[in-house]
């Protein structure tokens, strides 16, 4: 355990441990060049010396360094000091969803909808730079306290082409993993979302779908047991929810989403049409997901795969920071069953008999056993039946058995009850109904006690429910709070409001609904306007002439603030007072803001002796000092100091174009120091 005070990089302060798991500790600490506090994940002493330990750090390090979204968990900066090997990461102040669900039972289907789409957004970003997570689950997703949902721990992702997948024996917790991953298959994107499919699951119902005693009955559940439909413990579950989570978890790879960006626009769907009939799952029957039948030698790898993993496993749950299983995840870096596996394999002669022996008894059990069924069956005189002489003849004709009434029932009774005949079951249509209830049989083709062939597919159509009737949103933007409320009110709908800055709508004034307006809705759905509290932008006043007091002053009354980036010889300006300023005079910024400006030094004397080697002017150049500009802020001086400009941060300003710790620009003082102004999103 590292002390408090300590610093690792000569650049990050550690103040507090925060969590620990199997492999590393994590620590919260403050990063001293951009003055912001971190996380900090440091590898335990006992894998230092353990080059596998070390390169599955650095790998998780790298898989995540290239993410740079706001639903993923950013990773800064991965180094080593003194032999400690540390990666510093994004610090989110929060509660995993893990947590957030025991604390709430369950979700709502609103709620379960708004956290998927956030969360299959970071998937997609991770997916698109070619990253699988493979440990989708609650406990690796963090809920910021301003509600902003953050995928983290991608300590076992594995990066892939567009072409190639990667397979590997190392398993994400077993209560989520996919059917593929279970067995030993290829991983792909699709495997993320069937982990993401059993996360909405659990967030709509409470609990996962499978629960065991151990690692591999659950492992074995997800291949061969269906996924319990969610509206069996949920009735009132939107029904493209429903349809969304169990096209998630479909055990075939191909039948699933094939990509995050379409299960987020069904997920959108879903919001403002929650009933509607629109997921693309043609082949899918509610409770009737083909089963993966696994062959023994399949059971003998998920068996060995899962009891290396079982102790590490079952106290998954025991301790969460927030930034996965362990503290940041590092169950993942456990990668020695590959050897553990095929020790078992080599010289195992005993298996050999024992198979052979096997085949030898069951041979000898099907011989006697023919035996004995053909004494039976000659003593009754069977075999007379169908001499020459005897007048009966075999039955050619197809047997053909009557269709079971069943409408009325539900979609489980109908199935059970048409299976008892030996005829089959499927879904013609799903249709509103005001007669019968959700789930239940409308009508039937074939009609009942109508003969028809053993194995025959009955058709049914299910019921949706009652028809609810809908209206569309009313058309309130540019209208007053107060009258928009009313129009709202009246027209049968709840009433939420917004307040949001806008620089074209005056204050006051809604700038949109959601949903927004002539959408069709159910009646009663909560409404929110969005209302404007203004512009949040101020024209920058000029500041030239005036003395570093006044423009303070000046600054104050707009709601901006300044800084002095330089100091310049001037002809025109006396001494003391501003030559220039950024951004200029009459340009709109947001309130806030920084200005810098440039201080006049008086008249230069023209006898003074110069410095050949140093610029005329700040934020000219000598020649060799690099630009910086663009670069990460403690890379960017570091690089500096290396060139003999000692450099530091002098201000932040707000930057379209370029991410927050980011150097804008760079000025060189007539001291030979290096001021630096650094983008603050």
């Amino acid at each position: 355990m590292l002390k408090e005070g300590i610093f690792l990089g000569k650049r990050y302060e550690i103040l507090e441990r925060v969590g620990s798991g199997g492999m590393a500790d994590v620590y919260k600490g403050k990063d001293h060049k951009l003055n912001r506090f971190v996380a900090v994940k440091v590898l335990k002493s006992d894998y230092r010396s353990d080059e596998i330990f070390i390169q599955k750090f650095l790998s998780e390090a790298q898989a995540a360094a290239g993410l740079m979204h706001p639903n993923v968990v950013n990773v800064y900066d991965v180094g080593q000091d003194r032999g400690l090997y540390y990666m510093v990461m994004e610090l989110v102040e929060g509660i995993t969803l893990k947590d957030y669900i025991e604390k709430k039972g369950q979700l709502s289907a609103n709620e379960t909808i708004s956290i998927s789409i956030q969360m299959a957004t970071g998937i997609q970003a991770a997916h698109d730079q070619h990253i699988i997570h493979r440990d989708i689950k609650p406990q690796n997703i963090i809920i910021s306290i301003d509600g902003k949902v953050k995928v983290t721990d991608f300590g076992i992702a594995r990066a892939t082409t567009s072409t190639q997948t990667i397979s590997t024996n190392v398993m994400g917790s077993v209560h989520y993993t996919s059917p593929e991953h279970a067995k030993g298959g290829n991983v792909d994107e699709k495997s993320d979302i069937y982990s993401a499919g059993i996360t909405m699951y659990e967030m709509i119902t409470g609990h996962v779908p499978f629960d065991g005693d151990s690692t591999v009955s659950v492992a074995i559940k997800h291949l061969q047991e269906e996924i319990p439909s969610p509206v069996k413990e949920v009735p009132e579950i939107p029904y493209s929810l429903e349809c969304i989570i169990l096209k998630c978890t479909q055990k075939n790879p191909e039948r699933r989403y094939q990509n995050c960006q379409e299960l987020i626009l069904d997920l959108k769907r879903s919001l403002v049409d929650p009933e509607g009939d629109f997921v693309n799952n043609p082949e899918y029957i509610p409770g009737g997901d083909e089963t993966i039948m696994m062959s023994d030698e399949d059971q003998r790898r998920v068996q060995n795969r899962n009891n290396y993993q079982q102790d590490y496993y079952e106290d998954e749950e025991d301790y969460d920071d927030g930034y996965g299983d362990d503290g940041y995840g590092d169950e993942e870096y456990d990668d020695y069953e590959d050897d553990y596996e095929r020790s078992r394999g080599n010289g195992d002669s005993g298996s050999v008999v024992s198979s052979v022996l096997k085949v030898v008894v069951t041979l000898a059990i099907i011989i006697i056993a023919a035996v004995v069924i053909f004494m039976i069956v000659r003593s009754e005189g069977f075999f007379d039946k169908f001499s020459v002489d005897s007048p009966i003849k075999e039955e050619e004709e197809t047997k053909q058995v009557s269709v079971p009434y069943v409408i009325g029932l539900t979609e489980a009774e109908a199935k059970d009850a048409l299976s008892g005949e030996g005829l089959g079951y499927g879904v013609e249509d799903r249709k509103q109904s005001d007669e019968f209830e959700r789930g239940q049989i409308i009508s039937q083709t074939p009609e009942a006690d109508q003969k028809v062939d053993v194995n025959t597919e009955i058709k049914v159509v299910v019921s949706l429910g009652k028809a609810v009737e809908k209206k569309k949103v009313p058309e309130v933007a540019g209208q007053d709070e107060a009258a928009a409320r009313n129009v709202m009110t009246n027209s049968g709908f709840v009433v939420d409001v917004e307040q949001k800055e806008d620089d074209n709508v005056p204050a006051g004034k809604v700038i949109t609904t959601a949903p927004a307006g002539g959408v069709e809705v159910v009646e009663g759905t909560k409404i929110i306007l969005y209302v404007s509290k203004g512009s949040n932008k101020v024209t920058v006043p000029p500041l030239k002439g005036l003395t570093k007091e006044e423009a303070a002053n000046t600054l104050a009354g707009m709601e901006l603030s300044g800084s002095v980036s330089g100091e310049e010889f001037s002809d025109d300006v006396e001494e003391g007072k501003i030559i220039s300023q950024s951004p200029a005079a009459g340009e709109k910024v947001p309130k806030n803001t920084a200005v810098t400006y440039v201080v006049s030094k008086g008249k230069e004397d023209k006898d003074d002796d110069k410095d050949p080697d140093r610029p005329s002017s700040p934020g000219g150049s000598s020649g060799d000092m690099p630009n910086v500009k663009g670069m990460e802020a403690g890379y960017a001086m570091s690089i500096l100091d290396s060139y003999g400009y000692p450099a530091s941060i002098v201000g932040y300003d707000s930057s379209t174009t370029m991410i927050s710790g980011y150097v804008i620009s760079q000025t060189l003082y007539d001291d030979g120091t290096v001021g630096l102004i650094v983008s603050e999103n």
